[in-house]
């Protein structure tokens, strides 16, 4: 069955797309993960021109890890160090890349200035400085300092949750917790999200800072979900497999959609975007879940992020659809996996299900519902950016 895009005129398969990426990039071969985040970042422009990815989301990532280490100056070089750990580890930034983007996807509607942003947040903090005026740039200045702002508080929550799971790595290289301890870690993050919220505030928005706000408040309950499963675990209430996929799903979207939704929306609030468009930003940001990953691992891939998920206790989509064909993976979710032998039973069942196929028709339907949702917007590159990112997270290996 072909991938079928739907536009408001047009409806488009999948191979139309990726020749017309191809008309733009001048790529021939259909575009995988890594291609399609080098051609999304180059698409981001300052002074009006195409800049190389280096420049602001490529390979270091200098205007944007700069402009974040300015944000967190502080006199404390201990503090400094622990809260730029992550930032100065390859990453694909792909959360701020996708603000940008939608910024970029939205511009030919009318924009406002970007106010005092680049005051210093603090005594000791250095004036953020950009070379560029709104008038020069598709993409506003607040606009920019938000895909800095929705990263810093991604790589907080990250700091928590290292702590929360006693990882020891990342990335293949040590966890902030495992290099400093679990205290240093908990309050790097905490000054991570003290920081994103001085900048927050200085956009000025009322609208945007409510909408973030509410983000750091879903990632802990989210996290509170994912620590006790306390609407499932340990209930008297006979959970059907309804009830708990439906509580899967919101722990999900706190823990890592409503970032990206928010941020999203906030990003053509900036952009003085009326609430049509607003929702269509949200919904494809609530589509594109973070852990999408997870959904669509092949058989052969299933036991390296599945297992850690089991070890943690973790039931995530693939387990809950084999349940429905094994009851007996319910008893083993109750104790989190934690008796000898749990982990790999629950793979064994998982790999001898329909639970990673019906998992893969899932995430192909939040990629379609995500890139729907923003077929109201202009076709320009930088829309169709955003839908590859989207079709290319169905493939994504690591």
């Amino acid at each position: 069955m072909r991938l079928l895009h739907t536009t408001a005129r047009h409806c488009y398969p999948l191979e139309y797309l990726q020749s017309k990426w191809s008309s733009f990039t001048g790529l021939k071969k259909p575009l995988n993960w890594n291609q399609v985040i080098r051609e999304s970042e180059k698409l981001v422009q300052v002074g009006g021109s195409v800049i190389n990815p280096k420049e602001i989301l490529g390979k270091d990532l200098s205007l944007l890890k700069d402009n974040i280490s300015k944000l967190l100056g502080t006199g404390h070089p201990v503090l400094g160090t622990i809260s730029n750990y992550y930032f100065s580890q390859k990453g694909k930034h792909v959360r701020p890349l996708i603000v940008l983007l939608m910024a970029q996807a939205t511009q030919s509607l009318s924009k406002k200035t970007s106010g005092e942003i680049d005051a210093p947040l603090s005594k000791e903090g250095t004036i953020v400085q950009f070379d560029q005026s709104p008038q020069e740039s598709s993409v506003l200045l607040s606009q920019r300092r938000l895909a800095e702002i929705t990263e810093m508080i991604h790589t907080a929550s990250l700091l928590h949750d290292d702590v929360i799971d006693v990882s020891m790595t990342r990335r293949n290289a040590p966890t902030a917790n495992a290099e400093f301890g679990n205290k240093m870690a908990i309050l790097a993050g905490d000054f991570l999200l003290a920081r994103a919220s001085v900048a927050l505030a200085r956009l000025r928005n009322v609208q945007v800072v409510e909408l973030l706000a509410t983000v750091i408040s879903d990632l802990v309950e989210g996290e509170f979900m994912q620590l006790r499963n306390s609407a499932v675990q340990g209930s008297t209430v006979n959970w059907s497999q309804k009830d708990r996929f439906e509580y899967y799903m919101e722990k999900t979207y706190l823990k890592t959609a409503s970032l990206m939704a928010k941020s999203c929306q906030a990003s053509v609030v900036l952009g003085s975007c009326n609430a049509q468009v607003e929702k269509a930003a949200y919904e494809f940001g609530k589509n594109l879940v973070d852990d999408l990953l997870d959904f669509v691992v092949t058989s052969d891939q299933f036991g390296k992020p599945a297992n850690a998920d089991l070890a943690l206790g973790l039931a995530t989509a693939p387990v809950l659809f084999a349940a429905e064909k094994y009851p007996e993976l319910y008893p083993l979710m109750e104790r989190k996996f934690s008796d000898p032998g749990d982990c790999q039973k629950a793979r064994d069942l998982v790999l001898s299900s329909e639970g990673i196929q019906k998992t893969r028709e899932l995430a192909q339907y939040y990629c379609d519902t995500a890139i729907q949702s923003i077929s109201i917007l202009p076709e320009t590159l930088a829309r169709t950016a955003l839908e590859n990112l989207c079709n290319a997270v169905l493939t994504r290996t690591k």
